[in-house]
């Protein structure tokens, strides 16, 4: 049965004529509607953003090969480009926007702060969970002149398996055509240079935001739980957790850390709004928890 009820004040400030929202599970209030009116991840709907996101994919998909996610993670992997903290990562996506999301045109230090609250309402004693929704898509900052400023299809958009064949779930598959490896009969088929039950950590991703920022908080030695870590390497990864695609790859640890992942995606994809997020009044509890998790300054 879907019933409304009051949200907990954490520092949300509703902006004036926010649309009616659900209620699809304890707690979590999920919109009807994305920013723009339509429905979430409707890649095909016409919108000011549609085309763009089209794009966007054509190139991604055309240029994300085998050797270039293996180029990108013996350059990035060095952790050579700064050192920051965590917050001042945050901030500094204050100018970022994700050309890949059909969903939100909004900053993405917004969508941090949405998703991390939205998780803090509904698992409030999960405080590892509730920083995993804040730094997710720190990786983001590839697309920072300090960073190299890589373009935006190196950087966002759906995540996916490189050296095995491209699923037929991934969005926008007709352009992989184009991608040499579709045409490799080394990369090309179900598991290409992988093996049945691999796990996904021996698996090579398309170079992104969410690889990188694996590899920055497993450098630095964080004490996030594993499954933060895979949450953070795969939220982007929607031909695994929204279509079942690729689990011949998994292991046993992947399916219990998938479960931390789909509860997740829920709050990543449905707290996207025009909802803001009062940053001052929240970002004591954040810092206490980066204090937890990491070390004050991270090699990036």
């Amino acid at each position: 049965m879907t019933i409304l009820i009051d949200q907990p004040d954490f520092g949300f400030n509703k902006a004036d004529n926010v649309e009616e929202e659900i209620v699809v599970d304890v707690g979590f209030m999920v919109p009807q509607s994305n920013a723009f009116g339509h429905t979430f991840r409707d890649y095909d709907v016409e919108s000011e953003r549609q085309q763009g996101v089209e794009n966007f994919y054509r190139t991604n998909h055309i240029n994300q090969t085998y050797d270039f996610v293996k180029r990108m993670r013996e350059e990035y992997g060095k952790l050579d480009k700064v050192e920051m903290s965590i917050w001042e990562c945050c901030e500094l996506l204050n100018d970022v926007v994700d050309e890949s999301d059909p969903d939100l045109d909004e900053p993405q230090i917004e969508h941090l702060l949405q998703t991390a609250e939205a998780i803090r309402k509904d698992y409030p004693d999960e405080d590892w969970l509730h920083l995993t929704g804040l730094i997710h898509d720190l990786g983001k900052v590839l697309l920072h002149p300090s960073f190299g400023g890589l373009p935006q299809w190196a950087v966002v958009g759906d995540t996916y398996p490189v050296g095995c064949a491209f699923d037929e779930s991934i969005v926008h598959h007709k352009y992989f055509e184009e991608n040499p490896d579709y045409h490799n009969s080394a990369y090309n088929t179900k598991y290409g240079v992988y093996s049945k039950g691999c796990g996904l950590k021996n698996v090579m991703m398309s170079w992104g935001h969410d690889d990188y920022m694996y590899l920055v908080a497993k450098e630095n030695n964080t004490t996030l739980p594993s499954a933060a870590l895979f949450i953070i390497r795969y939220h982007s990864f929607y031909a695994l957790h929204r279509s079942g695609s690729y689990k011949q790859l998994m292991n046993e640890e992947d399916v219990e850390n998938l479960k931390w992942l789909q509860i997740f995606n829920k709050y990543d994809l449905y707290s996207k709004s025009k909802v803001r997020v009062d940053v001052e009044k929240v970002k004591p509890y954040y810092l206490s928890l980066i204090e937890k998790y990491f070390p004050a300054k991270l090699r990036w």
